[in-house]
């Protein structure tokens, strides 16, 4: 048992060192390369500062809505809501976002509706949508804004982010960057 019980002791004090102070180490030293020392992207505007890496929540008919979270956009409670799409529960949630947002975009169709504008993402603060999502929103903000649509979708155009390196994922846009970029439309 002498001969088990002192290598294990080894191991386990080795994967602890390696576990608890080398690896977090090498992350925290890789994070201050990067920009604002691996703080996420903070954008300050008017004196407020907001994190673009972290979902929003926009609700007033003048912007863009966000993807809807199921943590109420609290960052420190990420979360998805565990539901599966079967769930009742998460049936009547879905239709009650997809039922919101045709009250509020009148003239779409429940066909062209994305489903990330009526599903939460698995950590609940997904900060982008598709182009397409921004798109079927276009005609309501260019109308509650007085607006040209045309003007609306240019913006939408100008802020699509492409693939990761071409490659990864679909193209997205940042909900938080389009509307401070709407704000600033004249």
């Amino acid at each position: 048992m002498k001969m088990n019980l002192l290598p294990a002791i080894r191991l386990t004090i080795a994967t602890l060192v390696l576990f608890c102070v080398v690896y977090p180490a090498v992350v925290w030293g890789i994070a201050q390369l990067a920009p604002n020392n691996g703080k996420g992207e903070v954008i300050t505007v008017g004196g407020k500062r907001y994190y673009a890496n972290v979902g929003q929540q926009f609700t007033e008919d003048r912007y863009f809505n966000s993807r809807p979270s199921a943590v109420d956009y609290n960052a420190a409670g990420s979360a998805g809501s565990n539901k599966g799409p079967s769930n009742p529960d998460y049936l009547q949630s879905v239709q009650t976002r997809l039922d919101t947002f045709l009250l509020h975009n009148p003239g779409v169709q429940k066909n062209d509706v994305p489903v990330e504008l009526v599903t939460a993402s698995g950590s609940g603060l997904d900060p982008d949508i598709s182009e397409q999502g921004a798109r079927v929103q276009a005609a309501r903000i260019a109308k509650v804004r007085g607006i040209s649509e045309t003007a609306v979708k240019e913006l939408i155009a100008k802020h699509t982010e492409g693939p990761l390196l071409g490659l990864f994922g679909p193209a997205h846009i940042n909900v938080l960057k389009l509307n401070l970029a709407l704000d600033q439309l004249k």
